[in-house]
């Protein structure tokens, strides 16, 4: 949404020529809607709105057994910290067998081991 942001362009390209679709994990919703209203405003975090009201992505509700997996990963990796939201990315994606996450904190991403596969392939 930030044109000037470093991240824009590589992001834009994403969401343009992925083929879907694109799940988001329920949380995030709550963490991409902070920091739009954060720090570009209401009106970037009710486009952000809309996109989700008109089914541009999947939204993905946290299962109740995600919870624990949640708790483990956030204690595994407390010294990165890994907190709750990117957990749940990692949960959901062991739950429904995805490997390919789209995040712009590589650094960390990259630290986490899932159990359904080696490593995470990360996007952008």
């Amino acid at each position: 949404m930030d044109a000037d942001d470093r991240h824009h362009e590589p992001c834009l390209e994403l969401l343009a020529t992925h083929p879907g679709p694109l799940v988001v994990p329920l949380l995030v919703v709550t963490e991409v809607a902070y920091l739009l209203a954060s720090r570009l405003g209401a009106e970037a975090e009710v486009r952000f709105l809309g996109d989700l009201a008109s089914g541009a992505f999947v939204l993905e509700p946290v299962h109740p057994a995600d919870w624990l997996r949640v708790a483990e990963l956030v204690w595994r990796y407390r010294d990165l910290p890994l907190g709750t939201v990117d957990a749940s990315v990692v949960a959901a994606a062991e739950r429904l067998g995805i490997s390919v996450v789209a995040t712009l904190d590589h650094r960390h991403s990259r630290v986490v081991r899932p159990a359904h596969t080696a490593a995470l392939t990360l996007l952008p």
